[in-house]
Parts: C-alpha cells; structure tokens; sequence
C-alpha cells in the first residue's frame, strides 16, 4: 500500500514537472498549454487516399472505377491475409514457428497500407455511385439530346449573378444562375418521369431578375427549358438547364419553415445596413452569412488581388470568433478559470459545449446547409478545438477524419479548390503557424504581431501554390494585407452577427449596431482597394500544376534556405525592403530601372489583350485615351505606369466590348473631362453600357463629329471618320460591318510634328471611303493598325499613309489568329516597323523625325535591358 502510495506520488511530481516545464504560450498565445510529443499523422494517410481516389473517380467511366475499387481491396484484402497467413505457417525451424520477417513492425505497417487502399476504395465507391447518379434517368437522356421540357425543379442554393466577360468583341450578357434538383420531367411526347437529378439553371437577366433572385432553397418551380450536358466531364449537374424567357418564376411550392425564417435573418440584415457607406454595405452580408449579391466586380478583384476573398465567403473563422465569446482567450477552456462569457453568466462546460453546437447549427441554418458551409463548421470546429484545448497534437487527426467524413459525404469536394484551400490554410494554422510564431518570438517579436505574422506567413506558403494553378499569379501584397484585415475582421464579424440577431427584434437597435459595424467592413474594403492599386501588388507566374508546383517548390527552398542562412536579421530586412520597393514602384525608381515608361513619351500603345488602348500625352499627367480595353485592370494599371491622372478627353472609337468594356479602369481615380463616342450606338447593351458608366461617374457623354478638330495643349487631332455631308456618296459602301465600319478615326499631329493615325476597327470597305474622302491623308509616321491586325486590310491605304511603324493591339494566342501574317508582311514590305503588344508587350512612342524610337514594354520586362528600335 505505501509502495503504491509512493509511486503515485512519484507520478503526480513528475507530470507537475512535466506540467511546468511545458508551461509554453499556446496557440493563439493564450497561457500556459502541455508540452506535446510528436503529432500524430496516422490519419493523414487514409483521408489523402480517399480524397485523391474520389477526385479521379469521379471524372472516370464507371468501369474504370469499378477496377479501380476492385485493385484496392484485393490489395487491401492481401496485405491482411499475408501476416496471420505467416504466422500459421511452417518453416523449416518447425511448424508453429513465426517467420522471420513477420515482425509486429511490419505487420502494423502491412495495416497501415491495408487501411490507405480501404480508404482509397471507399472514396473511389462513394465518388462513382454519386457519378452514376448523374447519368442515370431521363435528366442526362434528355440533356444528351439538347431537348426541351417542362421541370419541376427545387431549388439548392442562392441565386447569383453571373459576372460579365468579354468573348471576341462582345459582352456576355449576365445571367442568374442558381443549382436545383428535377423532381418531375414533362417530355414533349407527354410522358411524365420522376426522378431526383441535380441541375445548374441559367435563367436571362430580365424583367423578372428581382424575382429570381429572391428565391430560397428549398422552393419548388415549374419551368421550361431546353437541357444540355454539362460543358465539362466531373462537374456535379446531370444536365445545364437553359430557362426559356426572362419573365418571373413559376413558383409551386414554398420554400421550408427553417429556410423562410434564415431568408427573412439575411433579409433583415440587408436593411438594417442599407443605410451604410456602399463598400460597408456590400461587404458586411458577405462576411456575415456569405451573401454577397451586393459585391460588384470592381470590389471584388480588389480582394482578389489582396489574396482578401476568404473574407467574402463563409468561413470557418466566422463561426471560430463568435464561439470564441464563450470560451474566451486561446488556451484557456481546459483550465479551471475559464475565460469568455460562459462562466461569467454560470454556464458549465457541458451547457458551454451545448450552446456551442446551438450556435453551429444555427450557423448553418443562416448561411445555408450546402457543401461549402458544411465544410466551413467542420474546418470551424477543428479550428476552435484548437483555440479551446491548446493541444495540437490531436487536432491534425481530427482534421484529417473531417477531411475523409466530408469527401465521403460529397465527392465533388475532391475537386474544389475552395476546399483544398481550406483545408490546407487550417492545416496550416494548426502546424506550420505556432512553430513560426514561437520562432518569431524568440527574436523579440511582439507576441501578439507574431501570432499574426506566424499564421499569416504559414496560410500564405501553403496556399499561393493552389492560388497560382487557376489564377496565374501571385499576391505580393497578401501577408500584409490580410496581417492589417485580422484587425478589422473579428469586430466587424461580432458587431455583424449581433445586427442580424437584432434585426429579427428591433430594427432601429440592428440599424445603430449595423453603423458600428459598417467602421470595420469600411476599413477591410480600403485595406483591398489600396493593396490592389499598388503597382506591383501582383506578379504574373505560369498558371496550371506545373506552375503550381514550380512555385511549391521555390517556397520550400527559401524556407529551408532562411533556417540555414547566416545573418537572418539583417537579410530578412533587406528582402522585405527589396519587395516593399518592387510593390510600391516609385516611379523615378522604377523608370530608371526598367526603363519605363520612356522620358518624353508622346504615345503608348497599351497591352490590354485582345482589345485596344491607346495614350496621347497632352502635358504633365494629363493624357488623351482612345478606347479602354476589354478590362478594368489592365488599361487602369497602364495608365498608373505612364503616370496619367488626368484625362481631359476618353475617345471610344465605337462600342464594342473589346473597346469598352475596361472604361472602370479609366475612370478609377482620375478626373475625366468627358467621353466622346461614334454616333452608332450598336451593340446597344455595350452602347447602354458606357451610358450607365458614364453617368454614374459623371462624366457628361458626347458625339464625335465629322471633321471636328480639337486640340489640348501642343496635342491638336482631326476626327476623319465617320464622315456625313458632301462625302455620303462615297461613303455608302461602308456599311457593311456596322459597329467596325463606324469606328471613329482621328489624325493626330504632337508638338515636334509627329503623326499619328488611328483606325479603330475600320473594315476594307470603310478604309477604302476613309481614302476616297480625305485625298489629303499623304504618308504617317505611326499607324495604329485596323482590327487588331486582322487579315481585312485595304491595301490602297496602306500604300497612301506609308507607315513608319505598325502598332498592333491583340491579345496572346487569341483565337482569331491576330494579327494576320498576311497583313504583317505587307505592312514590312511598304517599309513599316512592325511591333505587336501580344509579343512585345505595351509600346511607347518617342520623339520624332529621325530621332523616332520606339520603346517596347514587353521587352524591358523580359530581359530587363532597355530594347531602342530605331526607325
């Protein structure tokens, strides 16, 4: 009895000295937490089989992975067999005597692999049962067929708005789009089938877009449409649903009790922040519950840039930070004085756990029980065990059987980068981001910025290699973006959850509480917005899992390099001030280094892609822009290098969306006079386009006239065409192409007698009446050439303007074949200079006469050495 009583006082001195020995900050740095053995990977393994065995399987044929599944257990089914098989059999030191390789090492090795290749053909069963679901039923029969029918379909998801795209010299119109389940299908024939297929519904932006875009999950609708398979194989629809008609929806059945009171939650959190600053009042919904209808393009590709869209999305660190109001600071809720408002108001830790998992369900029930909030709780919960134990020994195998319980649960996970993102930013939370901060510390950090950093820093390196495999770039302005965000993000989540509580009650109270809020979501927006206007706060990189990898790969030989470098200190200073300079470029400093833009710059020809940009300098940081591009951030980002804040004059030439569709970008920032387009208002969504843009900013629209000549500072131009009057006649013929043919030209003429002429989208016939009126027109030192390059040139006037040199706006690996070798060849056989921006990058014009140079953008970059081209 005293020998026990000994021992167990033994014991309990040992583990008090264990315990304050390990008496470190915890995760979080929250207080003292165990000092932990290794972490326990045993689970990885199995949750990596099944998930990479579902994400092949469901884009295979259903036999492939019948074979598939088959392979795995018979391998499974014989690593099992071999060691008890051993153990029975003879050798030749007698029967009954165990061989000798089959040691309690290998067989629990042989077990391990035996449970990896189980877990592989559970994920692989799972991810082809669902595929089999898909193409079963008159839902796939019909999409297959291209036919149309009538549908009852219930509704799945939230309704959103496509995001506009320019394809060739059209804008994709915007559309609803919203995922549901056909329950009943009417065939033309009559016949009627029920079935249960999920379905991706495209439904025209029309006279009815308000009502659409009201509809809850779980509402049932009558409609028809015409079906077509999905546009690539593993996507998680039978069939796309194209909805006849832009009217209102037939609605059939309402939507369920739990949905209707979630809609009117995320409805009274609307209003109450109607009232806010417009960025406070998109965002705050979005980071709330996920809705994020308020959200325009502009916001969101400053998110974007910043590496910030985790904020506008469900996250499991939306739920993390309002459960941490019960338990508190990191650390603390296995300690007997609890932090938080649970033991404050007398909760125990049982009615703790329960509230906990009220406000999860809750949770979901708001922001939508579909895949990606599923994954959020779970990834949620994983996190804030981690917060309430301070043990992160046991919170990587959690996390990998919520990995493995998710993809099980919904194959299609297996391919969303959205939860491979997740999983690997909370993978990385969890054991990359203490070690770093730990290490941060050591070197007199302050604890609660190396917390941040740590985790910042960790999120980063594990994730920019996924970002770069569908995006094609990289955030250099991401750690500190979302270090200054982490300020901003529990205050504005906490104040946000209290207004859409306090909607359902009291409105004016949900409205005071939504204008405190609104401080916060203000300052993630401006922290996204300034991020992404630096200059260098993206870096292009080869896009794709070889780019992906490359950049995995570059990550892990700088880590392991900066634990063996001598010095860290001093060089970790000295790289942060090298990417502070390269981020913010200042412009003296970046002119003199890469040599653009050019001193004395009097044109540039800007890469926009497969559309046009064109600058006329008009004195200091004013300039003359002629179209805007296909997009906003290019032409915006051209025009911050050439320093231009000014725009007394925006020309469109005409409106096409390869035109007009980047004139945001131009507008961003800078004081525009006014906007001048051609008299032919066609495409007229484009043409309505520019009109709403326009007026929004306004800035007043005006008409080109013919024969108009203008003239700002030593800049002076003429508008050639279109042309009216006593040139009609020979005009006629140039009709042929509509919106091309009326492309407004100008002649332009700077200071030093440099000339300049620019054709817009002029066709053959048009450039043959542009020769035909204008007798005057003589040769040019600088041709914008007509249509992107295109093969329809009129060589009569090429041999009249005689072009020094030849710019060409297109896009890289276009699918027009821009510029057309045909039309390059003759352009260098009248003696031009060619220079295209798909190869060469944005191009300035400098000087003229004999001292003409033209200085290609593309160039500089590539090589870092400044490329002259004398002419």
């Amino acid at each position: 009895m005293k020998h026990d009583e000994g021992r167990g006082e033994r014991r309990d001195e040992s583990r008090g000295k264990r315990r304050a020995e390990g008496s470190v900050e915890g995760y979080g740095g929250g207080g003292p937490a165990w000092r932990e053995g290794p972490v326990d990977l045993r689970l990885v393994p199995l949750a990596a089989a099944a998930w990479a065995a579902a994400a092949w399987a469901v884009g295979a044929t259903g036999w492939w992975t019948v074979a598939g599944v088959a392979v795995c257990l018979l391998g499974a089914m014989g690593l099992l067999l071999r060691g008890p098989a051993r153990r029975r059999g003879g050798s030749r030191d007698g029967p009954g005597v165990a061989v000798q390789g089959a040691t309690p090492g290998r067989r629990l090795r042989a077990t391990a692999w035996a449970g990896v290749l189980l877990c592989a053909a559970a994920g692989a069963t799972s991810a082809g049962l669902h595929a089999a679901d898909l193409r079963r039923g008159p839902v796939p029969e019909l999409a297959r067929e291209y036919a149309r029918a009538w549908l009852e379909v219930a509704v799945t998801s939230d309704p959103r708005l496509t995001r506009p795209k320019v394809r060739g010299n059209a804008m994709a119109p915007v559309s609803i789009v919203l995922d549901g389940e056909v329950t009943r299908v009417e065939r033309s024939d009559g016949s009627v089938h029920r079935t249960r297929a999920p379905v991706l519904l495209i439904v025209p932006a029309g006279e009815g877009k308000a009502e659409w875009l009201r509809l809850l999950p779980t509402t049932r609708l009558r409609v028809g449409a015409r079906l077509a398979p999905p546009l690539r194989p593993g996507e998680p629809f039978a069939a796309v649903l194209k909805v006849d008609g832009a009217g209102p929806p037939r609605i059939v059945g309402r939507p369920s009790v739990l949905q209707r009171t979630a809609g009117d939650l995320r409805a009274g959190l609307r209003t109450a922040t109607e009232r806010l600053d417009p960025d406070a009042r998109a965002l705050l919904p979005g980071l709330v519950v996920g809705d994020t209808s308020r959200i325009g393009p502009e916001l969101r590709d400053a998110f974007e840039a910043t590496d910030l869209t985790h904020l506008l999305a469900v996250s499991g660190s939306n739920l993390t930070i309002v459960l941490l109001l019960l338990i508190g600071r990191p650390g603390r809720a296995h300690q007997v004085e609890r932090g938080g408002l649970a033991p404050r108001i007398g909760m125990s830790l049982r009615v703790t756990a329960l509230a906990g998992g009220g406000l999860t369900l809750a949770f979901v029930i708001v922001c939508r029980p579909d895949p990606s909030v599923l994954r959020a709780a779970a990834c949620g919960l994983v996190a804030l065990l981690a917060i309430g134990t301070g043990r992160r020994r046991s919170l990587i195998p959690a996390l990998a059987a919520v990995v493995l319980v998710l993809v099980l649960y919904d194959p299609w996970l297996a391919r969303s980068y959205g939860f491979l993102l997740s999983v690997l930013a909370t993978g990385a939370l969890l054991t990359i981001a203490p070690r770093w901060s730990e290490g941060l510390r050591r070197r007199r950090v302050p604890g609660r910025l190396a917390e941040a950093l740590g985790a910042a820093l960790a999120a980063q390196a594990v994730c920019a290699p996924v970002v770069v495999v569908f995006a094609a770039r990289v955030s250099l302005v991401a750690v500190p973006a979302n270090l200054l965000a982490e300020l901003a993000v529990a205050p504005a989540t906490v104040c946000g959850f209290g207004t859409l509580a306090l909607a359902a009650v009291w409105m004016p109270a949900a409205e005071g509480l939504a204008w405190v809020a609104g401080w916060p979501a203000g300052w993630l927006a401006w922290v996204a917005r300034t991020g992404a206007a630096l200059p260098g706060a993206e870096l292009a990189w080869p896009g794709g899992w070889w780019g992906g990898l490359a950049l995995a790969l570059l990550t892990a030989l700088v880590v392991l390099g900066a634990r063996r470098l001598p010095y860290r200190g001093v060089v970790g200073a000295i790289v942060a001030g090298l990417l502070l300079i390269a981020v913010v470029r200042p412009a003296p400093l970046a002119r003199w280094i890469t040599g653009w833009p050019p001193p004395g710059w009097v044109f540039a020809m800007c890469q926009v892609g497969q559309g046009d940009a064109t600058v006329l300098a008009a004195g200091g940081d004013s300039a003359v822009v002629v179209d805007a591009g296909p997009d906003p951030v290019p032409v915006d980002r051209c025009l911050r290098e050439l320093g231009v804040r000014r725009v007394p004059l925006l020309v469109l030439t005409h409106f096409h969306a390869d035109h007009v569709a980047g004139l945001p970008g131009v507008l961003r920032g800078r004081a525009v006079g006014a906007i001048q387009a051609t008299g032919l208002e066609e495409p007229p969504a484009q043409a309505a386009f520019v009109r709403r843009t326009a007026a929004a900013a306004g800035v007043p629209l005006i008409r080109a006239g013919p024969g108009e000549r203008r003239r700002i500072g030593a800049l002076e131009w003429r508008v050639l065409w279109p042309w009216s009057g006593a040139g009609e006649a020979a005009v006629s013929e140039a009709s042929s192409d509509g919106p091309n043919d009326a492309s407004v030209t100008l002649l332009v003429r700077t200071a030093g007698g440099l000339s300049l002429l620019l054709l817009g989208d002029l066709e053959p016939p048009a450039q043959r009446a542009l020769a035909r009126v204008h007798t005057d027109l003589g040769p040019v030192d600088v041709l914008k050439v007509a249509h992107h390059g295109s093969a329809h040139q009129d060589p009569g006037l090429m041999r009249v303007v005689r072009p020094r040199l030849a710019l060409v706006s297109a896009g890289r690996d276009n699918p027009y074949g821009h510029p057309s070798p045909r039309t390059l060849e003759a352009l260098r056989a009248g003696g031009a200079r060619v220079l295209r921006t798909d190869r060469d990058g944005a191009v300035a014009v400098v000087g003229a006469g004999r001292g003409l140079l033209a200085v290609p953008g593309g160039g500089v970059r590539a090589s870092g050495v400044l490329v002259k081209k004398p002419l």
